[in-house]
């Protein structure tokens, strides 16, 4: 039997919530499972504001959209990361400034972040690869210090804490994942978690195709218009009412990753270290959460070496992101190869092996039994 790189997990509610919601008579947008998922995540991430949104990509183009980012200003993002983190802000007309990646955690340099600030740079965005957070004192203080905003893309570390402190709380805003791939998950769908109160109002309008329509519901207008900037981002009440069993199993779920994240780790870890090969490393101030575990290759025909003899085993592996700064867009901002040194040697290397919470011991021994036999 194959054992296939993602399997999404359900918890058991998923199909009677949804039912539920068809009862209701409510599964357009902004329906009672939404309004409960936004609570969940307000309280169990004491953010002033979550607003759950289509997709992550759809929440980074409102924090954008939130900041009046224009054309000519500049965002500095990592080179190692998912398109979408960079495709939000060019899309308002800013140009990306791409930041190689730290050789430990895979995460933004932030040692190299002074060099690339100028007079033009708006925002900074961090990426929590694979649920570890950054060093965000130093990105925050920073930032602080230029008055530069600071969007977390934590789409890979919803409950991880940098310091003690959840990730997704540091910058004005963050963005949530909640696709099939994510620890907790709807299909498709995502959250913009907002930490300056400021923000709220006109998150709202943006995400109600610009209109107040929010404030009628609550009886603070008599009517809604069109009043600003906006599209339609709201998810279907059917999907949270899916991500509502997600998130209410929450605990479980994170604890069942945790499990087979150690047993990859405990079970790789001399063979990792005999063969020059390195598995993710977490600060100690750090708690993961639990997202992904990869490899990193000695080479590129390495890495081949190993997905191709997986595969053949009926075990599906994958790399992960491509260097964006020498992509074909990317080199349209400029971007060259040499620049981000540490994102080009590492993304031809890294291998993500198997990772959801339905893998059993059997399938985890036969995953690390079939990788030591083949390298």
């Amino acid at each position: 039997m194959n054992i296939p790189f993602n399997k999404p997990h359900l918890t058991g509610r998923e199909l009677s919530y949804m039912a539920e919601a068809v009862v209701n008579g409510h599964i357009s947008g902004d329906g009672g499972f939404t309004k409960r998922c936004q609570t969940i995540l307000e309280q169990s991430l004491g953010v002033t504001n979550a607003l759950l949104t289509t997709s992550c990509t759809h929440a980074l183009e409102m924090a954008a959209m939130l900041l009046d980012v224009k054309p000519g200003d500049e965002v500095i993002v990592p080179s190692f990361t998912f398109v979408s983190t960079v495709n939000a802000f060019v899309l308002r007309g800013a140009r990306p400034v791409f930041c190689d990646i730290r050789p430990d955690t895979l995460n933004i340099d932030e040692r190299l972040l002074p060099d690339l600030i100028s007079p033009r740079t708006r925002v900074i965005v961090p990426v929590h690869y694979g649920g570890i957070g950054c060093e965000m004192d130093t990105i925050m203080d920073l930032a602080g210090r230029h008055g530069i905003a600071v969007v977390e893309d934590n789409a890979h570390g919803l409950f991880g804490r940098y310091r003690g402190k959840l990730l997704g709380t540091f910058g004005s805003m963050a963005t949530q994942s909640f696709h099939e791939t994510k620890n907790l998950h709807c299909g498709e769908g995502g959250a913009l978690l907002i930490n300056d109160p400021a923000l709220v109002e006109r998150a709202e309008i943006i995400r109600e195709k610009g209109t107040n329509r929010s404030r009628f519901f609550r009886g603070q207008v008599d009517k809604y218009t069109w009043v600003d900037l906006g599209s339609s981002y709201l998810p279907s009440d059917l999907l949270a009412a899916f991500l509502l069993a997600q998130l209410e199993a929450a605990e479980s779920i994170q604890g069942r990753r945790r499990d087979i994240w150690e047993y990859y780790a405990t079970h790789l870890a001399g063979w990792a270290q005999e063969h020059g090969i390195l598995l993710p490393h977490v600060p100690e101030h750090c708690d993961p959460s639990w997202h992904l575990f990869y490899l990193l290759m000695p080479s590129l025909d390495d890495r081949q070496r190993l997905i191709s003899g997986l595969k053949e085993r009926g075990i599906l592996s994958v790399f992960h992101y491509q260097s964006l700064h020498v992509s074909p867009m990317g080199e349209r901002f400029g971007g060259r190869i040499g620049d981000c040194p540490v994102t080009e040697k590492f993304s031809s290397q890294l291998v993500r092996l198997p990772f959801y919470n339905d893998l059993n011991k059997a399938d985890l021994e036969r995953i690390v039994g079939s990788i030591l036999e083949l390298y």
